[in-house]
């Protein structure tokens, strides 16, 4: 029997898995396994939630009496600082299994008897909105206990964020949290990413396309919701791979209430088709929007970058163009001037070689330009070659790589000096020399000055003091014009400034 046939021992094994019970048993211990071996990490997923910073000691299927009957959530977490205990009890889902609206409510109540903190759910249900719980419960039992969410995307993000980009301490935490990692990835975990549009997506689809669709139709507000839910898993993917916080841009009023964001959505698929979001990437030139246009078939993703805010309109527009040199050439730009919310508008390929086509008044100053791409936008539900979930992600993916990350912000140059040795005022062309007459007298005042008292007119003591003091000038002279101190090695000699300063100096005494 070849070595190539024999299966490597995992810490947490994929192969026995029979049902979801054995999955969904096998991921909370896995998980909470690895978040108590793994003190990076492990405070990475609780912190977010007011965990204090410290060692977690995590349990699975805790027995707690309520009623008359027994619960046992899935795991529970707990963390000791001080005088402090932070608990969470947790409760998992894996595959398709959704949570159940009684077994939070349940959790709920156990948290609130024992004074715990958080109830945190985990399932493949992505969260609609930050702050909102996928599951809708009796705001009652909402007064000392919140429930939390993170879907196994999210898990799965903060493990590889943890790992890859910011590193565990010991390498032999690092390779229990690959073991994590290794086994979230596989199929038969029953962590899944982001695959399905829903039952509902096939008649609202058709509905958009025929112009049919209205606010009140059955299956909008599913679509709109899993459509939230794309754009998460978008952010939490590119983030994966960045290894940066990449979030979903929204309003404050949106934040505070997500059905004002549903509202927004509902209207822009009914009247035109779009559904629409934007991520916010750490450091990036701007932010990325995505949109997707049901009614034509096609996914847009831009970007609105400033323009300089110096040069000719050619320059500016040449500025980006340079840093665009390996992006497709289908891309288009459009060029806003100052004052106008009116843009020209070419591909990019056109304005490579005349920069002028996005110049419609020369005297009017560019101040932004709005980069798009245009590609097919698939129908199909799920995941895969010609899927309305794929052909976003990719048109996410392609924009951030060609575009994004090769843009860097303009940034005006610091003032500069004359490079003339002038003054400023002598390069602006400005006669700053004095009248005549005016040195004339400036200089018969300087002499005046100058000129030492008569020694023979002095006393005798003062004479004395006059001549010793005349004799000392004198050597300090003799000394200053025998010795050249050279300059020290790693000082810096500012000849040009120094002769700068006395040009000025000298422009302004003539």
């Amino acid at each position: 029997m070849g070595e190539a046939n024999w299966q490597q021992a995992r810490l947490i094994p994929t192969s026995g898995i029979n049902g979801s019970d054995e999955a969904e048993r096998r991921a909370t211990s896995g998980l909470l396994a690895v978040m108590g071996a793994v003190r990076e990490f492990g405070l990475a997923v609780v912190k977010p939630l007011g965990a204090p910073a410290a060692q977690l000691e995590c349990f699975i299927e805790v027995p707690f009496p309520l009623g008359d009957e027994t619960c046992r959530p899935d795991g529970l977490i707990q963390l000791t600082r001080a005088s402090k205990t932070w608990t969470a009890l947790v409760e998992v889902k894996t595959g398709t299994n959704a949570l159940e609206r009684t077994q939070v409510e349940n959790y709920l109540d156990i948290a609130r008897d024992n004074g715990f903190d958080v109830v945190l759910t985990i399932s493949n249900q992505m969260a609609p909105a930050p702050g909102v719980h996928p599951t809708e419960v009796d705001k009652r039992k909402l007064r000392k206990v919140a429930p939390r969410h993170l879907s196994w995307a999210e898990v799965l993000t903060i493990a590889v964020q943890q790992r890859v980009h910011r590193g565990i301490s010991d390498p032999d935490q690092a390779w229990i949290l690959e073991e994590l990692i290794r086994y979230l990835e596989h199929p038969k975990s029953g962590a899944l990413d982001f695959n399905d549009m829903g039952g509902s997506w096939v008649p609202v689809r058709e509905a958009v396309a025929n112009g049919t669709l209205r606010p009140s139709d059955k299956g909008l507000s599913d679509v709109i919701s899993r459509w939230e839910q794309l754009v998460r898993f978008a952010a939490l993917r590119l983030g994966r791979e960045l290894g940066a916080m990449v979030e979903v841009q929204m309003t404050r009023k949106e934040q505070a209430d997500p059905k004002l964001r549903f509202a927004a959505q509902a209207e822009s698929v009914v009247d035109s088709g779009c559904l629409s979001g934007t991520l916010r990437i750490p450091d990036a030139v701007a932010p990325v929007r995505v949109t997707a246009n049901l009614r034509s078939g096609q996914v847009i993703v831009t970007a609105d970058i400033e323009s300089p805010r110096e040069g000719r309109a050619a320059t500016r527009i040449n500025w980006l163009t340079r840093q665009l040199k390996d992006a497709p050439d289908g891309l288009r730009i459009d060029a806003y001037a100052v004052g106008s919310n009116a843009s020209t508008s070419e591909l990019l390929k056109v304005v490579r070689e005349d920069p002028t086509v996005l110049i419609d008044d020369p005297k009017r100053e560019l101040r932004k330009f709005r980069v798009a791409a245009v590609s097919p936008l698939g129908s199909k539900r799920g995941v895969g070659r010609g899927t309305f979930i794929d052909s976003v992600l990719a048109a996410i993916d392609g924009f951030y790589e060609s575009v994004i990350q090769q843009l860097r912000p303009w940034a005006a140059k610091a003032p500069q000096l004359p490079r003339s040795g002038r003054t400023a005022a002598e390069d602006a062309g400005i006669d700053i020399e004095p009248p005549p007459g005016d040195l004339a007298e400036t200089a018969e005042e300087d002499v005046a000055e100058a000129a030492p008292p008569d020694v023979e007119d002095l006393p005798d003591p003062v004479e004395a003091s006059v001549v010793e003091a005349q004799d000392d000038h004198n050597q300090d002279d003799d000394a200053s014009d025998l010795s050249i101190t050279p300059v020290e090695e790693g000082l810096v000699s500012w000849d040009t400034a120094h002769e700068r300063i006395e040009h000025e100096r000298d422009v302004s005494s003539v």
